[in-house]
């Protein structure tokens, strides 16, 4: 039998699909954690990202402080939380945590400096008061680089959850581990095959939800079109209807 077949019968097996150890449940734990760290994330890094950007001060060094965020090893983020806070899901779920953080930093803070200050001025001049040019101009305005930042964390965190399992945490990190410790490739190579799969699933599904979130006068026209200033009164209106 090739190692093809024998993966496939590996996922044929029932006693894989039940318990604790089944696919179900490690998945769910895969996701929760996940989850969890790309909402805690988000509810660190979208304010400041959204704040330094709508103010314009200290952007240069919350940038600074996300590009060494990324620079530092997720791996490296583990084991320091490991001689802090012992085994368990803690340390992992503050690696994912930071791994999690620059990405929507980064991309908050630019969507939000990349509105034209035509715009803000136009909408200021329409008689919209400083919380509602935020809220009903520039958000809109910067939601698809904001939606960017939290889809490149999101898929970031869901591949690299696999490391959980290093601080005997489950999701589907353990079929790795556990496969690489017995030798059994076949599950080895059916957990990274998992741990793939659902990493495209995340990326595709909040693929769309950036296109949603996208205002309709803000995406681009399946036409071939004159381009015009995003500083008009018709985007202005389109943004804030």
């Amino acid at each position: 039998m090739n190692f093809a077949n024998q993966v496939l019968q590996w996922f044929l097996n029932g006693a894989h699909w039940q318990g604790d150890g089944g696919i179900p449940h490690r998945t769910f734990e895969h996701l929760a954690m996940s989850g969890a760290s790309v909402l805690v994330a988000a509810l660190i890094a979208l304010p400041i990202g959204i704040a330094i950007g709508h103010f314009g001060r200290g952007g240069i060094l919350a940038i600074n402080i996300s590009n060494i965020g990324r620079a530092v090893p997720s791996f490296a983020v583990l084991v320091i939380a490991v001689e802090l806070f012992g085994i368990g899901a803690l340390p992992a779920f503050i690696a994912l945590v930071a791994l999690a953080i620059p990405p929507m930093v980064t991309n908050s803070y630019i969507g939000m400096r990349e509105v034209d200050a035509d715009v803000r001025e136009a909408a200021r001049g329409m008689g919209m008061r400083d919380r509602a040019v935020l809220w009903r101009v520039e958000l809109p305005i910067a939601l698809p680089l904001i939606m960017a930042g939290i889809r490149t964390s999101a898929v970031n965190v869901v591949a690299t959850a696999t490391l959980a399992a290093l601080v005997a945490w489950g999701g589907l990190g353990r079929f790795i581990v556990d496969g690489f410790g017995l030798q059994d490739y076949p599950m080895m190579f059916a957990g990274a095959i998992m741990v793939a799969i659902l990493s495209l699933i995340v990326e595709f599904s909040l693929a769309g939800a950036q296109r949603l979130a996208t205002p309709a006068g803000l995406r681009p026209s399946k036409t071939v079109q004159k381009e015009e200033p995003l500083g008009t009164a018709r985007d202005i209106a389109m943004v804030a209807a």
